[in-house]
């Protein structure tokens, strides 16, 4: 919609825009970012004309798909900031963070190849989680529970190769358990 200001969404609108990002989301992750478009309208209930007028792209929709899992990462990691203590709520917000980024290579990768700039898309949202997760680090640092030395930019890193390694181990809540556990004993202070 074009203009200084968007009219917000009729309620219906904005029930099956919501529909169809559940199931978006749904399907992504567990089938992959090859589904047809068709296969998601038709999943959510609505036609491909309803899925195209909120999403002009499959583009569109996965990068969607990715703002809103990135929101709820945030979202989530505010409420385990103020319900939890320092060092629950950092180890916490990193298994929540590896645990929603499942799939989120493959969604890049499939909007690099369709030339859109998933970190340019997704920077709003980045600065967000990085802000929390810098205040976590502090907060857990403060308490004893991480190592002094370390840096918001070893912990993104951290979160990246872990993120990468549990796409590798796939689904063996064994193996992802202890790789959490050797991540997290290597955090902690000496």
């Amino acid at each position: 919609m074009s203009g200084a200001q968007e009219r917000p969404l009729r309620a219906d609108a904005a029930r099956n825009r919501a529909r169809l990002l559940d199931v978006a989301t749904q399907v992504f992750t567990t089938r992959g970012v090859g589904v047809p478009t068709e296969e998601i309208a038709r999943s959510a209930g609505v036609g491909v004309g309803t899925l195209f007028r909120h999403f002009p792209t499959k583009e569109a929709l996965l990068e969607a798909v990715m703002v809103r899992r990135l929101e709820a990462i945030a979202a989530q990691t505010a409420r385990l900031a103020a319900e939890s203590e320092p060092a629950e709520a950092f180890f916490g917000c990193f298994r929540l963070v590896i645990d929603q980024s499942e799939g989120k290579n493959e969604f890049a990768q499939a909007l690099a190849a369709a030339g859109v700039d998933a970190h340019a898309a997704l920077q709003e949202s980045s600065k967000v989680i990085q802000a929390q997760l810098a205040e976590l680090l502090a907060g857990a640092q403060q308490a004893g529970a991480v190592r002094s030395e370390l840096g918001l930019p070893e912990l993104i890193a951290l979160l990246v190769g872990t993120s990468t390694t549990m796409e590798y181990l796939g689904a063996d809540p064994a193996a992802r358990q202890r790789i959490f556990e050797v991540v997290f004993d290597g955090l902690r202070p000496r």
